[in-house]
């Protein structure tokens, strides 16, 4: 587990209302930002996570951080503030692959996301970023730009399949 300046947040599960709603837009880049910045990443790595959105720590912000390898071995690390999906070329295709979520601990399931995906945004001192990623960098980028919108990974998968993994992730009886 990489060293990180933050503390450990405990892990927001399904079910809590902060992951079912659209976050609020980031409007002050000061040093509350860059502390909540590093919590996520020891958040995540406590977690074993590659990704994590605010609102799985339970702050309504439109902040993600990631640490997720790409295809080529490379390890991409960063956050983005305000994050804006941008669709993915039709040519790109989709990749139907297994997915989990620290928010719903334990099963995962097979999702459709774009091949590609390019993330626009800003960093925790405001300035404009883009971040662009195939593969799994790829379906992290997406699945931690749904967290923010309040949709988790299983609400896309049809009802009863959903039921089923938040009963195997001891969330349901």
């Amino acid at each position: 587990m990489p060293i990180t300046k933050g503390a450990a947040r405990p892990i927001t599960y399904y079910g809590e209302p902060v992951l079912h709603r659209r976050c609020a837009d980031v409007t002050a880049f000061d040093q509350a930002l860059s502390d909540l910045i590093d919590d996520m990443f020891a958040s995540m790595y406590a977690a074993e996570g590659v990704g994590l959105a605010a609102n799985q720590i339970g702050v309504d912000l439109r902040v993600f951080v990631y640490d997720c390898p790409g295809e080529d071995g490379t390890r991409y690390r960063g956050h983005v503030v305000n994050p804006q999906l941008q669709a993915a070329s039709a040519l790109a295709g989709t990749v139907t692959d297994t997915e989990g979520c620290l928010s719903v601990p334990g099963p995962r399931a097979e999702v459709p996301r774009a091949a590609l995906a390019t993330v626009t945004g800003f960093d925790l001192t405001g300035a404009p970023i883009t971040v662009t990623g195939t593969g799994y960098f790829a379906r992290c980028l997406q699945h931690e730009c749904d967290h923010l919108d309040g949709t988790v990974y299983v609400d896309r998968l049809p009802a009863q399949r959903r039921e089923e993994l938040l009963r195997e992730a001891g969330l349901r009886v």
